[in-house]
């Protein structure tokens, strides 16, 4: 399923996601001018390796190199359908989230739900040698976060059946949900598996923390109503 909008118009202009969407792609361009062995170093330098942090952790290597990465991960993609898909679901979904939240709670969301994703796939396999990265995890927190907000809202798909494809409005609730499962059952299925080059532990995480801390962020908004009742 491709999601191509929502019928929910933000009041403001999304200035965070639209930031994070530039800076992904001035990095990925950066990428590109990169040759195979200095690419393969970047992804390693700053992209999360599970054996690493687990190592850190356990008292062995450096602070710097295990926990930096959680962070500069976020930035960095494989490929070209990696970064578009990324940034197509926090386009069409970010929006809502950020006005609902204001930016400062938007940006503390995101990166909160990248670490949780980034830990989460950690702890999944935390023997693996390859990097992790992607925007992933943290795109997924804002669908968490979404999930829970606007459960009503209709997103237009464009869904493949056989050779033909179809346009179709299907509620928020479904589509995230459909999304959710579909990552947890293929978490589940490639646990410990070797050579598994999707990070789908680190969707279910963050979307897990966006979901959470979206409720969180957003519990005073019900006080606030019911005092003025």
């Amino acid at each position: 399923m491709i999601p191509l909008r929502d019928n929910i118009r933000s009041r403001s202009f999304p200035v965070v996601s639209v930031a994070i969407i530039i800076i992904n792609v001035v990095i990925f361009v950066y990428e590109l001018s990169l040759g195979q062995a200095q690419l393969s170093g970047l992804f390693y330098d700053f992209g999360v390796v599970p054996r690493r942090v687990f190592g850190f952790v356990a008292g062995e290597g450096g602070m710097i190199p295990a926990i930096v990465p959680l962070f500069t991960s976020m930035f960095l993609h494989g490929g070209v359908v990696h970064l578009l898909g990324n940034m197509l679901y926090l386009w069409i979904f970010g929006d809502n989230v950020e006005d609902r939240l204001g930016r400062g709670k938007y940006i503390f969301l995101y990166f909160l739900a990248g670490l949780a994703g980034a830990l989460a796939q950690v702890l999944a396999n935390p023997v693996a040698a390859e990097p992790v990265i992607g925007a992933s995890g943290a795109v997924a927190g804002v669908l968490g976060a979404y999930f829970v907000s606007y459960p009503r809202a209709k997103v237009l798909t464009l869904l493949p059946i056989l050779f033909f494809f179809t346009f179709i409005e299907i509620p928020a609730f479904v589509f995230l949900l459909i999304w959710f499962l579909t990552q947890w059952l293929s978490g589940f299925l490639t646990l410990g598996a070797a050579g598994n080059m999707v990070a789908w532990w680190a969707h279910i995480g963050g979307f897990a923390v966006g979901a959470a801390g979206m409720l969180l962020m957003t519990s005073g908004e019900k006080n606030r109503q019911s005092d003025q009742a």
